[in-house]
């Protein structure tokens, strides 16, 4: 039980890895910048621009390529974005300066914030401007438009690639995590069962045999200190499968359902996905309803993270006075060929259990975003089966 759990401590070795790699590549290339500005004449704008550009880059780069959990929020990526694009091209069109090896950081920038439709015919305009600014001479420099391309192109891969393969590892962290957590769970609800059904079944037998004891069912009247030995040992023996019954009640209220809503967030957060929970003040519901929300936010979680690219997450779990509503919707979702079955086992089994307990399990996928809603009366409609 114990070490399963260590499998999600600390942040991925990968992502440490990669940003390593990213900060080296961004002074390297801002050094680059400096030999640049230094070559100039060296007048005062140029160096304030030169100043401003070394001061502000280092910052906006970072937190462009950061990997998780170091990963700044979608909208923020958006600001920065625009923020680097003017710091790039103000000091090409206004001051003429050489700064073309900015572009290259910029391309991968684009790569990594906007969608692929759009990243891509973004990025090569990006590669395809310091060719065209070098060859209608509006930069004086003396490298070749084709250098110049090559420069910007190499950059822009190796940024994207670097950040890119540490997402890829902070998701691979978090699944392993995910995984984990759904080990111990299952582990756990396998011990309740195991605990239920030999000790609870024995301990309610020797209840039996006792009290049938005490009413004297056919057996010798015994005296006054046998049948209190025997009336402590039943109260014993009653008040232990009362404890056993408790302990492998399958868990219910908020607090249960809270942590494995902190689970997600934990785990979708360090996967650079952002996540967003809409929840009620208080939940109340029968412990079988809560553990079945439990199990399809744990299975919906592991489908994001194994069958999606998302970057935005919204769980929202609404209660009224007869049902219990969770959502979990999720973008980075491609469309399923038909007949192909993703995801068909897991959603079945979600379906099943829903619908053991009398509610309404749907999943749809739609323009890029997948849907999971399941509906289950707040009380059992239905008894699950033992």
């Amino acid at each position: 039980m114990r070490r399963p759990a260590r499998l999600g401590a600390g942040a991925p070795q990968g992502s440490g890895v990669a940003f390593g790699a990213l900060i080296i590549l961004v002074i390297g290339s801002l050094a680059l910048v400096a030999l640049d500005v230094a070559a100039s004449p060296l007048g005062r704008r140029t160096v304030v621009a030169g100043l401003t550009v070394l001061v502000l880059m280092p910052a906006l780069m970072l937190g462009q390529y950061a990997p998780p959990p170091y990963r700044l929020p979608y909208r923020w990526r958006w600001g920065l974005l625009l923020v680097q694009a003017v710091l790039t091209y103000l000091p090409l069109l206004l001051f003429h300066y050489r700064w073309l090896s900015l572009l290259g950081f910029l391309a991968g920038a684009v790569l990594l914030t906007l969608p692929p439709g759009t990243s891509v015919p973004l990025a090569l305009a990006v590669g395809a401007s310091g060719p065209l600014l070098a060859t209608t001479g509006f930069i004086d420099t003396d490298r070749s438009a084709l250098g110049i391309l090559l420069g910007t192109a190499i950059t822009a891969t190796t940024v994207f690639a670097v950040a890119h393969l540490a997402l890829l590892a902070a998701r691979l962290h978090s699944s392993s995590e995910h995984a984990a957590h759904l080990a111990e769970q299952r582990e756990r609800a396998r011990m309740q069962q195991d605990l239920h059904d030999l000790v609870g079944s024995s301990l309610a037998a020797i209840t039996l045999q006792g009290e049938t004891a005490l009413r004297g069912g056919g057996a010798p009247a015994g005296s006054g200190q046998e049948r209190a030995a025997l009336t402590e040992i039943v109260a014993l023996s009653r008040r232990l499968h009362d404890d056993v019954r408790s302990i492998s009640r399958p868990d219910g209220g908020d607090l249960a359902l809270s942590e494995e809503l902190a689970h997600a967030q934990r785990v979708l957060t360090a996967s650079g996905v952002e996540v967003r929970t809409v929840l009620p003040p208080r939940i109340e519901a029968a412990p079988a309803v809560v553990g079945c929300m439990r199990f399809v936010l744990r299975e919906a979680v592991g489908n994001v993270l194994q069958h999606s690219r998302a970057t935005h997450c919204s769980i929202t779990l609404r209660t009224d006075g007869t049902t219990v509503r969770l959502t979990v919707r999720n973008d980075g979702t491609e469309a399923a060929p038909p007949g192909s079955g993703r995801h068909g086992t897991g959603l079945a089994g979600l379906s099943g259990r829903v619908l053991a307990l009398g509610g309404k399990f749907t999943a749809e996928a739609e323009n890029g975003a997948f849907t999971l809603t399941a509906t289950v009366p707040r009380t059992e409609a239905v008894a699950p089966r033992p």
